[in-house]
This record gives structure tokens, C-alpha cells and sequence, in this order.
């Protein structure tokens, strides 16, 4: 962009949002596992079956299906080693690492500080409406 001029693409990402570069970063977190994943990456390379076992609940389908999109995604790296039997590790690449130390470290640290107000709030939305806006105790009151 030169001069604040606007290039076409750029007019057309404010006009559709859904197809800017936002809505490209936030579809890393569209899929569950893939967060998961590279949060559990965060610390080095890792083998899947160190993945797996660091992970918890993941099957070897999913965690196939997640590093193949993290890796397509440029945010993992996968390393075979010239060794017998094959060992295949797994890290962050740099722009995976940006990721991980920032906006999902600032996600973190946002859910341990408002995660209260979350959880309360989706429980008073779970809740069934009552049938009258008054409470027994109010009913007593007035009755």
C-alpha cells in the first residue's frame, strides 16, 4: 500500500471480512486438536507417540489428520532421522513458534483471568428458563 492508497484485494477484504488475513489466522483455531497440538510442542520436538501420550484423548487419526493441516500450515516441522528403526520428530517451526508465545499466550493467559465469568456465564445459558419471572421466596412476599 503506497501512499494510503488501497489495492483492490485490500477493499475487497473490508467489503467481505471472511475473506481477509484474519479470518486466515483464525481458522488455525477452527479445528480442536490443533491448538492441542502445538501447545504441546511449545516445550521442543517430539515424537508422535510423545505427542499422544503429552496430548491425552487423541486418537492417531486425528493426530495424523492435525500435524499433516500444521504442517501445510507452515507452523510444524517434521524431521526424519537417518536411523534404524526410522525416528520422526516434530517442532514448531518460527512462525509456529510466534504463534504458540504470542496470540495463544495471550489466549491463555485471557481464559486463566476471565475463566470464571466464562463458565458462568454458559451455565446461566444451559439453564432452563423458569415459568415466571417471580422466585418462590418473592411469591411468599407478596402473597
Amino acid at each position: 500500500m503506497m501512499g494510503g492508497e488501497m489495492t483492490d484485494h485490500e477493499a475487497h477484504c473490508y467489503e467481505l471480512v471472511a475473506d481477509c488475513r484474519l479470518r486466515a489466522a483464525t481458522d488455525l483455531f477452527a479445528h480442536t486438536w490443533d491448538p492441542v497440538v502445538l501447545a504441546a510442542l511449545r516445550l521442543g520436538p517430539r515424537r508422535r507417540r510423545e505427542l499422544r501420550a503429552a496430548i491425552g484423548g487423541i486418537s492417531d487419526k486425528v493426530l495424523t489428520d492435525t500435524l499433516h493441516r500444521l504442517l501445510a500450515s507452515g507452523l510444524v516441522d517434521r524431521h526424519a532421522h537417518a536411523e534404524a528403526p526410522p525416528r520422526v520428530e516434530y517442532r514448531l517451526t518460527s512462525l509456529g513458534q510466534s504463534l504458540v508465545e504470542g496470540p495463544m499466550a495471550a489466549l491463555g493467559r485471557w481464559a486463566i483471568e476471565h475463566s470464571e465469568e466464562l463458565l458462568e456465564a454458559q451455565e446461566s445459558a444451559a439453564r432452563p428458563p423458569s415459568d415466571s419471572p417471580m422466585t418462590p421466596t418473592q411469591t411468599q412476599r407478596t402473597g
